[in-house]
């Protein structure tokens, strides 16, 4: 994934870059959910106890976000918060069904979990 762009409907936009910044976070950390994070664990203890072994989505993988803001003025300001990680994750995983024509229900969408998917049929 290279690109993400996301149109947002905040109500009334207070602070423009801030609306952006929070958006465009959730959107990056929603894409690292969806694509690669997952605690893993032995039947003892978890084994995923640092950043090293931990599955995240790197800088260098992240894509480039662009949000789009939807203006209403007048009506009353919303939370920007967690108004990208639903839809996000959604958008992702409906690409992936879109591509393969298998639907993936498993996070993170990984090689496995796709394999698995299709192997389901």
């Amino acid at each position: 994934m290279r690109r993400l762009t996301i149109a947002v409907d905040v109500g009334h936009v207070v602070n423009p870059d801030g609306v952006r910044n929070q958006v465009e976070g959730g959107a990056t950390q929603a894409a690292s959910w969806t694509l690669k994070e997952r605690v893993r664990f032995d039947r003892r203890r978890v084994t995923s106890g640092d950043w090293e072994s931990y599955p995240i989505l790197r800088f260098s993988e992240a894509p480039e976000v662009s949000v789009e803001l939807v203006e209403h003025p007048g009506t009353p300001s919303v939370g920007a918060g967690e108004a990208a990680q639903g839809p996000v994750a959604a958008a992702i995983a409906n690409a992936v069904a879109h591509v393969l024509g298998v639907r993936v229900r498993d996070l993170p969408l990984t090689r496995e979990a796709i394999l698995a998917a299709i192997e389901r049929g």
